[in-house]
């Protein structure tokens, strides 16, 4: 399986961004978290700026669209298979410019699609 960055990882338990992190790997896919606050999830450090991570399959979203535009290109230039805009993280700009470089990109949510075995 192939790494999946989780954009906007936080050590907080009760966010969206820390279930997906444990949800990911218990479902055997390696992770990268990438965040502005230093931390760490599931024994991970949390990354910050914009880190190199060589090949990248997913980019999963858990930072709005109002606090995106600095991450364009650090998303694009990772050249992700695909992009997974989270419930608010959708981004009609990001998602145009995620197809025209050839990226899928997806609404829905990490974690349903892990449990419904869609990953």
């Amino acid at each position: 399986m192939k790494k999946t960055v989780i954009l906007g990882a936080t050590d907080n338990p009760y966010r969206f961004a820390y279930k997906a992190a444990h949800s990911l790997l218990r479902h055997g896919h390696p992770i990268a978290l990438v965040g502005i606050k230093k931390g760490s999830v599931a024994g991970q450090p949390i990354l910050n700026g914009r880190p190199e991570l060589g090949e990248v399959d997913t980019v999963t979203l858990y930072v709005g669209p109002q606090n995106q535009v600095e991450w364009y290109d650090y998303i694009i230039n990772l050249k992700p298979k695909r992009i997974i805009f989270n419930p608010g993280t959708e981004n009609e700009e990001l998602e145009q410019r995620a197809r025209q470089n050839g990226i899928q990109t997806i609404e829905g949510c990490t974690l349903v699609m892990l449990n419904a075995g869609m990953y």
